[in-house]
């Protein structure tokens, strides 16, 4: 069995630049073919209408896997608010070619937000909750005669959120200080995800000790970060051992240096893009893959690059042994 995550970045049927999904896809299906996957779970899928339609569609997803062999995969995906349909940015998608017994989104199901006063705003501003902007998807999935527990997730980015007051334009800030509390609540952001994450593997581990878990997606962090450090919960930062059952193992930890990488920054090659799984699955393992050989620099790329056609993430895979 394989399991694949992929950031598709904003996948649409055209984007402001002109790219149609015909042209993108003419990009995408090859690496998404050669994922082989059973399970593949997709992030940054955009929701879209057509013609009188009143919710919103995966429609870009539908022209991008046809003819392929996810076509016919079972789906879910994450809900805009209120339920709505989907949401028009950043879906998250689990395709299976086994039955999904069971789905659930999660954000804020188990840590209600923060009231959080702001330092910098000008003029002061009242506080207010701090929202995760993206959900956790999770699915009960029937695979290779066992129950998978399968999470998709999209951690916030490390880029400044915006405080009152103190950017002069979508890129320029107004000072440090207000860039640093702008940084400092990303952070707090993608640092709260993850714990509403691990909240929900021991929720999980409490009614099904030797539960098969598997969490796929983009963590926008490198191993021994904070985000991943929460999720994995490790006995050394535990000290206790009789909880080393309940933590988490980063499988591309098995890959060369030279090979650990899904996304290139400055030059800098960066691996933020995992799999993750719980110790009963870690028995069947086998292999990790990441497809990174025609990876572009997402910062050089993005500005010498026109119309640019693929995901500057590359897809990450791991196949798994049964009898």
């Amino acid at each position: 069995m394989r399991i694949a995550s992929f950031n598709l970045e904003n996948l649409e049927l055209a984007s402001r630049s002109g790219v149609t999904i015909e042209e993108r896809a003419d990009i995408l299906r090859p690496q998404l073919e050669r994922l082989r996957a059973d399970i593949l779970c997709l992030q940054e899928v955009n929701g879209e209408r057509s013609g009188h339609e009143e919710r919103r569609s995966l429609h870009a997803l539908d022209s991008l896997l046809k003819g392929t062999l996810y076509e016919t995969f079972h789906r879910v995906t994450t809900s805009g608010p209120g339920g709505s349909g989907v949401a028009d940015v950043h879906n998250l998608v689990i395709l299976s070619r086994q039955p999904i017994l069971a789905h659930r989104t999660l954000r804020h199901t188990s840590l209600p937000p923060i009231t959080y006063c702001f330092v910098t705003a000008d003029p002061p501003a009242p506080s207010e909750p701090i929202l995760f902007d993206r959900p956790i998807l999770m699915a009960e999935i029937e695979g290779a005669g066992r129950r998978i527990f399968v999470f998709n997730i999209h951690l916030r980015a490390p880029l400044a959120t915006p405080i009152p007051g103190q950017k002069e334009s979508s890129a320029v800030w107004r000072s440090v200080r207000g860039w640093a509390e702008g940084f400092f609540l990303s952070g707090l952001k993608r640092s709260g995800q993850a714990l509403e994450l691990r909240l929900a593997l021991d929720t999980l581990l409490d009614a099904e000790q030797h539960a098969a878990i598997a969490i796929c997606g983009d963590f926008n962090a490198e191993d021994h970060e904070t985000p991943l450090k929460i999720v994995i919960g490790a006995e050394e930062d535990t000290g206790n051992g009789w909880l080393a059952s309940r933590s988490m193992v980063v499988l591309d930890r098995t890959l060369p240096k030279d090979r650990r990488f899904s996304v290139l920054h400055h030059g800098r090659p960066q691996m933020l893009d995992h799999i993750l799984i719980s110790r009963s699955l870690y028995g069947h393992f086998s292999t990790i893959e990441v497809h990174n050989e025609t990876l572009e620099d997402e910062v050089i790329g993005g500005i010498k690059v026109q119309h640019s056609l693929s995901s500057f993430h590359a897809p990450v895979v791991a196949e798994f042994l049964f009898e």
